[in-house]
């Protein structure tokens, strides 16, 4: 998952990053809001975690603006020590997904963020099946062929990751470089010819293939990838 953290706080900035990466987070970070307003324009993520109290502008307004671009579909959680009920309800009426107001628990953080991205996807609970009697469990990041007793696939953090997206966007096709952008941030923005998709998806065919049939992962000709 990609995220972009919005907080000028260097202390509490550092300690989200840090907690988010150990997580498996990819994690950009912006400590104003011109540099937010940018990277948003460029880029595209998964969660944007928004503080409103910004050095050179006003958080809500930076929400305002990238509910204005096609291609941001990030989910916004608001971080703030507001505790304004008008900030709040200002937030959620122009497209905020959740409110934390700090100090608040890292932890309860991310069980925000994935009870999010289950109701964004409609997923009951953290487990995905998918293929042939295979199970991904996004909580403890594993994947089996059968069940619980069973061998885990062999995934590298990318592989899963990769994985992970194909499934949460299931019959969507998803271009290299929407794949490149949730899983390398910049890396693939200036090389859009480069293999790393490709040899990822072979890997995860592959190992998966290992436990059972993998052709859910269909290749899409000049365009990129799907799970269907």
């Amino acid at each position: 998952m990609h995220v972009l953290l919005v907080e000028d706080e260097k202390s509490l900035h550092q300690e989200v990053r840090q907690f988010l990466q150990q997580a498996q987070y990819l994690v950009d970070s912006a400590h104003t809001f011109s540099e937010a307003s940018e990277k948003l324009y460029v880029n595209s993520y998964d969660f944007v975690l928004l503080d409103l109290g910004l050095p050179d502008g006003d958080g809500l307004e930076l929400l305002r603006e990238s509910r204005r671009l096609e291609k941001q579909e990030a989910s916004f959680i608001i971080l703030t020590a507001r505790g304004d009920l008008d900030d709040r309800i200002k937030g959620l009426d122009l497209g905020a997904d959740d409110y934390l107001p700090k100090p608040f628990s890292l932890l309860e953080l991310t069980s925000r963020m994935q009870a999010i991205t289950r109701r964004k996807f409609g997923l009951k609970r953290s487990e995905i099946t998918f293929g042939d009697q295979f199970v991904m469990d996004v909580t403890a990041r594993t994947v089996r062929h059968g069940g619980p007793e069973t061998p885990e696939v062999p995934l590298t953090k990318k592989e899963f990751d990769l994985l992970h997206y194909l499934l949460l966007h299931k019959s969507r096709v998803l271009t290299r470089l929407q794949l490149g952008e949730h899983l390398w941030g910049n890396v693939l923005e200036d090389d859009s010819d480069s293999n790393y998709i490709d040899v990822h998806i072979k890997n995860v065919r592959k190992k998966l293939a290992q436990f059972g049939p993998a052709d859910f992962i269909e290749t899409v000709r000049g365009i990129g990838y799907r799970a269907v």
